[in-house]
């Protein structure tokens, strides 16, 4: 299982960012997943869920209407668009397996929203 993450980066707050994980090595269209962050001094949040099929989604009070996921089984992809970003959203984030994150995780790409 190989996920790789992209896409973070420095944004002022009120503005957008959109994340990308590529998978390899496993059958990703078989698989839920997922966005968990990671602040700094923080433990782990779920962001988002989507099941296999990209046709069911989840997402905690802190973030829905805000951020939206969504994959591309084809591309073996999973997206993240992150919109009306806050400084609190600042943190490393990671796809992973599983619709809430408790699979395998990637490196992580570091979104950080300040002005």
């Amino acid at each position: 299982v190989q996920l790789v993450e992209s896409g973070g980066g420095l944004v002022q707050p009120g503005g957008s960012l959109r994340l990308s994980c590529v998978a390899s090595g496993f059958r990703f269209s078989r698989y839920d997943m997922s966005w968990v962050r990671q602040a700094p001094g923080k433990g782990r949040e779920w962001v988002s869920g989507i099941y296999s099929a990209g046709s069911t989604k989840y997402y905690p009070d802190s973030v829905k209407g805000r951020f939206t996921i969504s994959r591309d089984n084809a591309k073996n992809t999973l997206y993240l668009q992150m919109n009306s970003l806050k400084p609190e959203d600042t943190g490393v984030y990671y796809c992973a397996t599983g619709t809430y994150g408790t699979g395998r995780r990637g490196q992580g790409t570091q979104v950080t929203v300040s002005s």
